[in-house]
């Protein structure tokens, strides 16, 4: 099966091969994508898992993704000829709440390990639970004693 789009993994060693030599930023209905030149060819910038052209909603986050993750600073084309703000019907109605509970997943995971950390780096002495077990049983039994006593 060959590959019609090139994954980012891809771009970035081409980059640094220097095989690529230019990039185009399309637009589309709902968003941007990114064509690398490669000699006489060009090829879409694909997404991670599938043979699909990925595209950004904005301009500036097309334009901040070939600088930051693939260190190309200098854009030969952009056709926006195409290019419309039409929604593409890619929204899920669920994105904020999932999104929701993974950012407070991720704090309580953090929470957690920090807790446990801490109990871990704790310089008072261990206590053993038998020796715990057994100081609460003596509370218990006086606390009784105690209570018969009032009755």
């Amino acid at each position: 099966m060959s590959t019609h789009t090139i994954d980012t993994a891809m771009a970035r060693r081409m980059v640094e091969a220097q095989a690529i030599r230019g990039a185009s930023i399309i637009g589309q209905p709902g968003g941007w994508s990114i064509m690398l030149k490669m000699g006489m060819t060009e090829k879409p910038l694909g997404t991670q898992r599938t043979d699909k052209p990925r595209t950004w909603r904005s301009l500036d986050t097309c334009v901040a993704y070939l600088r930051n993750e693939l260190h190309i600073v200098r854009v030969d084309m952009l056709d926006a000829s195409n290019h419309s703000e039409a929604d593409t019907g890619r929204r899920r109605a669920d994105t904020a709440e999932r999104m929701k509970r993974a950012h407070e997943a991720a704090a309580y995971d953090a929470w957690f390990r920090a807790q446990v950390q801490a109990s871990i780096d704790d310089p008072r002495p261990s206590i053993p639970h038998e020796e715990v077990m057994a100081e609460f049983a003596e509370r218990r039994a006086a606390l009784r004693k105690k209570i018969d006593a009032a009755r």
